[in-house]
């Protein structure tokens, strides 16, 4: 089974993250960056899966040189070689520009099942396996938290308020997970030690014969247009107890129509 694994590397959700001045995008170089938390649990789901059904997992990761880390980290906790799509002109992109640019490379590995988190740290869309599954023309298999395999029938257990949804599908698909599915392995020395020496291939969008309009800023179809700083905390309300403690408060909460 040839599966692929979508990561992305994100400003670390405990840096302080700001927005760029001169194009409203996200400051990569303000923050420190790691391994996108929920594509882990996508990376374990792959490795697991190879090593029930056989095959190989390729992990590919779109991003500046400085991504090449979220790959290595990938790639120590046992996939087998990497993808990592890497061109100037590819900064700025949106979900739709950056599907698109996926889409082609996915097209290029070629796979039976390409796996992503549920969504990214930074952007927070949730839309990019959807995204990918249209332009491919495969199932989607979303918010997975349990997966199962049989020949080329995929089953996903889809978490709901009532217990969980039944979806599925047939191979190649793009799928989804959520944290509830698994637990992440830890990179062994030795698996650090391997990771410096598997394959990584690097791919511009000449190598994909992509339009350069059609990704980047300039062909994003959304963007940000002003932002501002979140204001600081304002001094509360102190209530004094004196007696009528719990009236006074319910009375403030019934003023700000939270009760």
């Amino acid at each position: 089974m040839n599966i692929v694994v979508c990561v992305k590397q994100v400003p670390d959700t405990w840096s302080e993250r700001t927005l760029r001045a001169s194009d409203n995008t996200l400051d990569r170089d303000a923050a420190d960056a790691v391994i996108n938390e929920l594509d882990e649990y996508a990376v374990e789901e792959g490795l697991r899966l190879a090593e029930a059904h056989g095959g190989e997992v390729t992990i590919l990761s779109m991003g500046p040189e400085r991504a090449a880390e979220a790959i290595r980290k990938a790639l120590s906790m046992g996939a087998d070689k990497a993808v990592h799509l890497l061109d100037d002109g590819l900064a700025g992109s949106d979900a739709l520009g950056t599907s698109a640019a996926i889409a082609q490379a996915l097209r290029r590995i070629g796979f039976d099942l390409v796996i992503c988190g549920s969504e990214s740290t930074d952007a927070r869309t949730g839309v990019l396996p959807a995204m990918l599954a249209e332009r491919l023309g495969v199932p989607q298999l979303t918010l997975a938290s349990k997966v199962e395999i049989d020949g080329d029938a995929i089953t996903v257990h889809r978490l709901a308020e009532y217990g969980y949804d039944t979806v599925a599908a047939t191979l190649p698909a793009v799928l989804s997970v959520v944290e509830k599915i698994n637990e992440p392995r830890y990179p062994s020395f030795k698996g650090i030690m391997a990771a410096k020496k598997k394959p990584v291939e690097t791919l511009g969008l000449a190598d994909l014969g992509i339009d350069p309009a059609q990704v980047g800023a300039a062909g994003a179809a959304t963007e940000v247009l002003s932002f501002a700083r979140r204001p600081p905390k304002q001094a509360g309300t102190i209530v004094t107890d004196d007696g009528d403690g719990g009236i006074k408060a319910a009375d403030f909460l019934a003023e700000r129509k939270f009760i």
